[in-house]
């Protein structure tokens, strides 16, 4: 079992080796830094947190690692690997393992694999994700739908889930808010994005407020 887990593992980081060579392709390096981590109307951790992200794009084809690392000793963290495919028509299909470090990474059950499907439409947006295993404190067959409005720089959506997204409860609305973005310009050639972000957790009863930054 820990063999097959070591070789699914590298699988999902073929695509980004395979293709590195080729011509055309994007390679992006950055990361954020947010005031909390809040996932799908879920908050992890108690305070600030690095999300670094490295990811390769080539066509519609787009594969990458991101973690989320608390500043504080202690704190929440996560290494997730994902692949997906865009298509013109604005379908989009994907992989993502999530896995947080703390338990051994030779463990099937310290890894979540969740296979994504998205559709984009002019200012509209529709996801639906569905969990395959039963692992990383999932129990397996966990789903979560979103759909999302853009007008200019503000993104408006509404998320449902169940197992990791309502614990212990029914499918049920948990993720209702807004995301708004803007550049501050620092110098004339240098621009900062920031952002924020307003949470309403109704199944938990809780509200958020994040602010962030991307480097």
């Amino acid at each position: 079992m820990k063999k097959n887990l070591v070789i699914l593992s590298l699988l999902a980081l073929l695509p980004v080796i395979s293709i590195a060579g080729e011509k055309g392709g994007t390679l992006n390096v950055g990361a954020d830094v947010v005031s909390s981590y809040i996932w799908r109307g879920v908050k992890f951790g108690n305070g600030a947190a690095f999300q670094p992200v490295l990811e390769y794009s080539l066509g519609g084809f787009t594969a990458g690692a991101w973690g989320s690392y608390g500043f504080a000793d202690g704190e929440f963290s996560e290494a997730d690997l994902y692949a997906s495919y865009g298509f013109k028509s604005g379908l989009s299909l994907g992989l993502t393992k999530y896995y947080f470090p703390g338990t051994s990474f030779f463990e099937a059950n310290a890894h979540a694999w969740e296979l994504n499907g998205g559709f984009e439409k002019g200012v509209f947006s529709f996801s639906a994700n569905y969990i395959l295993n039963e692992g990383a404190e999932s129990a397996g067959g966990d789903i979560y739908l979103e759909a999302g409005i853009t007008t200019g720089p503000v993104n408006w959506f509404i998320g449902a889930g169940d197992g990791w997204h309502n614990p212990g409860g029914k499918f049920n609305v948990c993720n209702i808010g807004l995301t708004g973005t803007r550049e501050i310009r620092l110098t004339d050639s240098f621009v900062l994005p920031v952002f924020s972000t307003i949470v309403l957790n109704p199944r938990m009863e809780q509200f958020h407020i994040v602010f962030g930054i991307t480097l």
